[in-house]
């Protein structure tokens, strides 16, 4: 097998392994509303199983961001998806939603690994000025999950049950471990793509943190509206999860092309001005948003065109905000990754579980929380004017 075909099977087991753990989010969405009615407890603590599986992660994160820096990430990408699996196949079998609750706190965690090994992966299978397109492309395809995972989920859901979407993740995650196993001396080796510093030396750079809050609190907006929509859409709102999938959709895809359209777009304006448009576009979004939703109405041919300009900003600084923060990093991919990932988990669990007393009032709530957390990102990019 050729360098290229070979470089092209790597990064779609690194894709892979990263779209398992959003889809660990997005496949389960459809099931929430209906998980009070098979599991007991309320449409607010059917929430927290969102939450949790937030906030898992956010502990994985910062757990194998320091265990990459010690041990072969190789080695740990495999146990991190083979745990998860098996956290996957635990969460099917729960009796209640609190056991539900506990579990997808270690699915979460256990499948973090791929999230945080990616960019040094990626860093080492490719030149450097061919990095931040590959990480565009690693993007394209993650954001794939969000807008497929609920469609699937929906079906899955109608077909079997809540539990058949933890038993698909399950097989999943054993798949790609096994693959990822028997190709595991073709990955790029731990010392070509780190220079260990420490998670305080890291959060000491000042150009790093600037590009890590603003990518955290971008993306952290964006998952708070989302991990709420579909309890809003299906509750207060009188609709049915078939119009989560068609906001998904149609969000998704503006971002594919505006994700892909980002280096361009960096090389010809700046990145750093390419970012911070990109960012300023997202709390206007919101604001339009929560400006609709105080009419009363509720019309998709209102929301998907605002949901789209939404996506349309996070894309185009979404890929290029994020390569910058890991490359602030000087070396550190894995530590650097923990980071701006475990942020933006932060942010989003934070955020769904202070919205979540209120998910049942409406859509206001989410776009005024999405309209806060966005401006703060926005605010996070003024002190790298030193670095422009």
């Amino acid at each position: 097998m050729t360098a290229r075909p070979k470089t092209s099977l790597l990064f779609i087991l690194i894709a892979s392994g990263t779209v398992l753990g959003i889809a660990g989010t997005d496949l389960v969405l459809p099931a929430v509303p209906s998980l009070p009615g098979q599991l007991g407890g309320s449409i607010e603590l059917a929430q927290l199983v969102l939450a949790a599986y937030a906030f898992g992660t956010l502990v994985g994160l910062l757990t194998f961001g320091e265990l990459g820096a010690r041990f072969d990430p190789r080695k740990l990408l495999i146990w991190s998806l083979a745990l998860f699996g098996i956290a996957s196949l635990a969460s099917a079998e729960s009796p209640s939603i609190e056991w539900l609750i506990a579990l997808r706190f270690a699915q979460g965690a256990f499948g973090s690994g791929p999230a945080v090994f990616a960019p040094g992966f990626i860093h080492g299978l490719y030149p450097h000025d061919k990095a931040a397109a590959a990480m565009g492309r690693l993007g394209s395809v993650e954001s794939l999950a969000p807008a497929l995972a609920p469609i699937a989920g929906a079906w899955l859901l109608e077909f079997g049950g809540w539990e058949i979407s933890f038993v698909l993740l399950a097989a999943a995650a054993a798949l790609i471990s096994a693959a990822v196993f028997f190709q595991r001396a073709h990955f790029p080796r731990p010392q070509q793509m780190e220079d260990h510093h420490s998670y305080l030396a890291i959060l000491k750079n000042l150009e790093f943190l600037s590009y890590a809050s603003s990518q955290a609190l971008s993306l952290g907006a964006l998952l708070v509206f989302v991990f709420g929509l579909p309890a809003v859409l299906t509750g207060p709102l009188d609709k049915g999860i078939e119009d989560f999938v068609i906001l998904q959709v149609c969000g998704i895809a503006i971002f594919i092309l505006s994700a892909n359209s980002s280096a361009w777009l960096a090389a010809k304006f700046g990145t750093l001005r390419t970012i911070r448009a990109g960012t300023a576009i997202m709390p206007c979004a919101f604001l339009a948003i929560l400006a609709y939703a105080l009419t009363g109405a509720s019309s998709l041919y209102a929301l998907v065109p605002l949901w789209a300009v939404l996506n349309f900003g996070f894309g185009i600084r979404g890929p290029i905000g994020f390569h910058r923060a890991i490359s602030a990093a000087r070396g550190d991919h894995s530590r650097a990754a923990a980071i701006v990932i475990a942020a933006i988990l932060g942010i989003a669990a934070l955020g769904t579980t202070a919205v979540a007393p209120y998910i049942s009032v409406g859509l206001w709530p989410l776009a005024i929380t999405g309209a806060v957390i966005s401006t703060f990102a926005l605010l996070s990019l003024v002190p790298l004017r030193s670095f422009d």
